[in-house]
């Protein structure tokens, strides 16, 4: 805290300097710290930070996705980021990635207008290298362009980012992004004018030991319709909004090739544990409380969920679903197997 000076020290300091007992040089001024940012009126900023941090959240949930597509696809372990989220002009875009590289000229429907996604050409002979059987050690900077087999195999890694994309994008807007072609010289992928301002999402791949750069390149025309929509309380409220049956045809989509183990359950019986180690080959265990022609029951996972009758088809051993077995027979089964005795 500053201290006030009174009128009498006030006197003698200027006293002092008058007689010459303080210099003055002593006294200097306080510097000006404050930052100056140079702005560009003939490239003026489109985009708010606010706006900026949406796109940003928006490819943080597509980057979790294409992580988990591209690790299946790839058969080895891969992880994607988000590294940056800049705006720029789409000359300075363009300049800023090799030749040749991989580039997809992206149909944003049903925004008017088009977008590029770039991989960078190490990341793209690693992918193909692996989907032909490869290591995925190139062995080196790989540079040159696509044969038509290799072309081919990327369109359908690039389909699959699509589909997350959308996925990603579904908060602000149902959107279908369609691959159009793809190039391998950026001066062939001129979909706006150079001057145009893009938002340009930078995302880092790391295959195995291996990185590289993806860039998912979005004209300021084409978002303009939506750019309201990217801000934080929009992407929120929507959030919250949103219903849970919206997306319970992809859970189901996605359930649905999830393997279950399923038990068919002859019969049961509770005995002492010293009766089960005695047991030997040729015993017989005498269920008393189920008959022949009683049906089974079938267990889905670790729940009793159908009856059933046993028989074959053709030379292999089967079971028939006859029922399912209601709410109060569930409980009756749980709390049979909540007691503590080995159970057969």
């Amino acid at each position: 805290m500053n201290e006030v000076l009174s009128q009498d020290e006030i006197d003698q300091l200027l006293q002092a300097i008058s007689t010459g007992e303080s210099e003055t040089d002593d006294f200097k001024p306080v510097s000006d710290t404050r930052r100056i940012k140079i702005y560009d009126f003939r490239r003026p900023d489109k985009f708010s930070k606010e706006q900026i941090r949406t796109v940003s959240n928006m490819h943080e949930t597509f980057a979790r996705l294409t992580t988990t597509s591209l690790s299946a696809q790839l058969r080895t372990l891969v992880h994607v980021h988000v590294a940056s989220v800049d705006q720029l002009t789409y000359e300075e875009f363009i300049r800023s990635i090799p030749t040749p590289t991989t580039l997809a000229v992206i149909n944003m429907d049903p925004l008017k207008g088009n977008a590029v996604l770039e991989i960078a050409p190490e990341i793209t002979f690693i992918m193909i290298d692996r989907l032909f059987g490869g290591s995925g050690d190139t062995g080196g900077k790989v540079n040159r362009d696509l044969t038509d087999i290799e072309q081919s195999v990327m369109e359908g890694i690039i389909v699959r980012i699509l589909a997350n994309m959308r996925e990603a994008w579904t908060q602000v807007i149902d959107l279908r992004p369609r691959l159009q072609q793809i190039e391998t010289n950026p001066q062939f992928a001129q979909i706006v004018p150079p001057s145009e301002m893009v938002i340009l999402v930078t995302l880092e791949i790391k295959i195995g030991e291996e990185a590289g750069m993806m860039n998912i390149c979005i004209p300021y025309i084409t978002i303009e319709p939506i750019v309201s929509k990217l801000s934080s309380q929009f992407w929120f409220s929507s959030v919250r909004r949103s219903s849970t049956t919206q997306y319970l045809g992809t859970l189901k989509e996605k359930l649905a090739d999830v393997e279950m183990q399923l038990v068919a359950e002859v019969a049961s019986m509770n005995v002492p544990i010293r009766d089960v180690l005695n047991l030997r080959m040729g015993d017989v265990v005498r269920f008393n409380n189920t008959k022949i022609n009683d049906p089974l029951t079938l267990s889905v996972g670790n729940k009793k969920k159908f009856y059933c009758q046993a028989g074959t088809i053709g030379k292999k051993v089967a079971v028939q679903v006859i029922s399912k077995i209601n709410e109060s027979d569930e409980e009756d089964f749980e709390e049979l197997s909540a007691e503590g005795e080995e159970s057969i």
